[in-house]
């Protein structure tokens, strides 16, 4: 590989030696605050006062705050291993590193802060990590992973959307920001998760890897970008409510048979393995929610969505940030035993924020509360656990 040498890298803080060690870091318990935040705003114990209003503040800084700084840990990380040059460190690593947390500060104390200020600092750190992705993905000619480049503009896009709708009073325009950005995500989990999960799988239980069915990935991941794309450009207004149920309903199923053929029963006795397999069928089941709720079930969007989000995206960046730590510092795939009652606590979470608010929603800020918790627990036991991990250098002595 062509990277810096063994004298070089020492002398680097361990912290900046690879994109994961301060994204994982710094986004789980960035995560763990906001989410506090958010819940003692809901209960009233506290008066928030972030930029634009608390509402936007949560639903934006969820995703590009949160979301944003987990997929850019996990993909200057992953550029080193897919090309053999080295991947943003040191210097570099610390720019984007302070222009995120730069973002953060802007968004959470920016009340009266001029709107283009909070959004041109905001809005670069997804640019200028696509760069940075960009430059060794080209020198190499890795044309299979070049797609994450105009994935991460178009997340972009929906986040230039959300401040737009801001400086129209347009709230419609921040929520299909919003919107816009979990569809975008949920594709990038079914890609990324279809890449992985069977090869984990097989690694991790010693059983043969699943082989891919080519039109089933195909159709399954193509059903999610024309949900995605239905929504960017704000067609589905233009079909009717059974049409749209039907869409959600078949991509429910072709992503539900991914996940099935992957055998989730193989996995019972590997908490790295459970995880995953458990955030990704969180995908089929928020699907399945959006075509009841098209079908005219009672059913909010809100519940919906956070299927996709607490569900999904929680858990699957919890289990894989608990992976990546351990895999890419150079330690055993084996996580400290109290990262499964992190996992269980943010599956919880979603269960509470969803069908628990579903079925009872009389105790809503019960369970509201409940999903809060659970969540912040889950994020501050990651933190704890892999602080050390992620702050010292790698056991065996090699780069990053």
């Amino acid at each position: 590989m062509q990277i810096t040498d063994l004298a070089t890298e020492q002398k680097l803080f361990p912290l900046l030696r690879q994109a994961f060690r301060p994204m994982f870091l710094f986004g789980a318990a960035f995560s763990a605050i906001a989410m506090l935040l958010w819940g003692l705003t809901l209960a009233g114990h506290i008066q928030l006062k972030p930029f634009a209003n608390v509402l936007f503040w949560h639903s934006h800084e969820m995703l590009f705050g949160f979301v944003a700084a987990i997929v850019i840990g996990f993909l200057l990380t992953a550029v080193q291993n897919w090309t053999g040059l080295r991947a943003p460190h040191g210097k570099s690593l610390l720019f984007i590193s302070l222009l995120w947390l730069a973002g953060r500060l802007l968004l959470l104390f920016g009340e009266g802060l001029p709107l283009y200020l909070v959004a041109a600092v905001d809005l670069s750190f997804l640019p200028v990590c696509a760069y940075l992705l960009a430059v060794p993905l080209i020198k190499t000619g890795q044309q299979r992973n070049l797609f994450f480049i105009p994935l991460l503009l178009l997340l972009t896009a929906c986040n230039l959307l959300m401040y737009i709708g801001i400086a129209t009073s347009r709230y419609e325009w921040v929520q299909m920001g919003s919107q816009n950005a979990v569809w975008l995500i949920t594709l990038l989990m079914a890609i990324v998760g279809g890449r992985v999960l069977p090869m984990f799988t097989a690694n991790g239980t010693q059983t043969k890897k699943v082989d891919a069915i080519v039109w089933l990935d195909r159709a399954a991941l193509g059903s999610l970008w024309l949900i995605f794309l239905l929504h960017f450009f704000a067609l589905k207004q233009y079909l009717p409510p059974l049409a749209i149920s039907g869409l959600f309903g078949l991509s429910a199923v072709l992503t539900g048979l991914r996940c099935l053929r992957w055998k989730i029963w193989l996995t019972v006795k590997v908490p790295l393995l459970w995880s995953l397999h458990l955030a990704y069928w969180c995908i089929p089941l928020g699907l399945a929610l959006y075509s009841a709720r098209y079908a005219g079930v009672n059913i909010s969007n809100s519940i919906a969505l956070h299927a996709l989000t607490a569900g999904a995206m929680g858990s699957m960046i919890l289990s894989m940030m608990a992976r990546v730590s351990l895999g890419h510092s150079g330690r055993l795939l084996k996580p400290h035993a109290v990262m499964s009652l992190a996992f269980l606590l943010v599956l919880a979470a979603a269960i509470s924020r969803t069908v628990l608010i579903w079925l009872w929603p009389a105790q809503t800020m019960q369970w509201l509360w409940l999903g809060v918790g659970g969540w912040v627990l889950a994020y501050v036991l990651y933190v704890l656990v892999y602080f050390p991990v992620l702050t010292t250098p790698r056991p065996d002595g090699r780069p990053g």
